[in-house]
Parts: structure tokens; C-alpha cells; sequence
């Protein structure tokens, strides 16, 4: 039970994220692409590679930090449907070859990422 209270705790904090995060780089950056979901994602790719090594393989932290941190936190604070949504928008509007490019570096960009996150995790531990 306690594990499922930690899931939905960092799921509220990490949707929080999300809207601030995603809100903030749509205003600086424009909605001609979508800035703020991508933004967002990508950091939490980088987030749950660091998380990842660090409670599961470094500091070997009990299952409920799992469930707070990975689950929870970067689960809510990263969005595929949001993604999904955004590049089928784009198809439909006719910018074909905005939403191909939004999928393709969404998909390469975010496997990178949380490469990126786990190797520096494993730099800082």
C-alpha cells in the first residue's frame, strides 16, 4: 500500500512539473513546435537513465523509491500520449514534415537521453 502512495505522490509532483516546465518553454519558445513536450520529455529520458542507475544499481535503494522516483515522478512528468496527439495534430494540419521530424527526434533524442542519464549517473557515483 505504501508503495502505491509513493506512485501516486511523485505522479502529482511530476505532472506539476510537466504543465509548469512544458507552460514555460511553449511561452519562450513559440507553439509553431511543440517545445514544451518535447523539452519535457526529453529531460525526464535523462531523468529516469540518472534515476535508474542510481536507485537500482548504485545506491540500491528499497522499491518504494522506485516507485516514487521512476513511476511516479518521471512517469507523470514525461507524456507519450501528449507526444502521440501532438504528431498526429501536425499531420492533420498539414506539416508533414514538422511531425516527422518531431517523432523521429523524440524517439532518437529520448534513447539518447537516458543513455546520457545513465552514464552520468554512473560518473557521479
Amino acid at each position: 500500500m505504501m508503495t502505491w502512495l509513493a506512485v501516486a505522490v511523485g505522479g502529482a509532483i511530476g505532472a506539476l512539473g510537466r504543465y509548469a516546465l512544458g507552460g514555460w518553454l511553449t511561452s519562450v519558445l513559440g507553439r509553431g513546435f511543440p517545445w514544451g513536450t518535447f523539452g519535457v520529455n526529453l529531460l525526464g529520458c535523462c531523468l529516469i537513465g540518472a534515476l535508474y542507475v542510481w536507485l537500482t544499481q548504485e545506491l540500491k535503494l528499497a522499491p518504494i523509491w522506485q516507485g516514487l522516483l521512476i513511476a511516479g515522478f518521471t512517469g507523470a512528468f514525461t507524456t507519450f500520449s501528449t507526444f502521440a496527439l501532438e504528431a498526429l495534430t501536425l499531420l492533420e494540419n498539414g506539416r508533414a514534415m514538422i511531425a516527422a521530424l518531431y517523432v523521429a527526434a523524440s524517439l532518437a533524442l529520448g534513447v539518447a537521453g537516458v543513455a546520457a542519464g545513465m552514464k552520468l549517473a554512473r560518473i557521479l557515483l
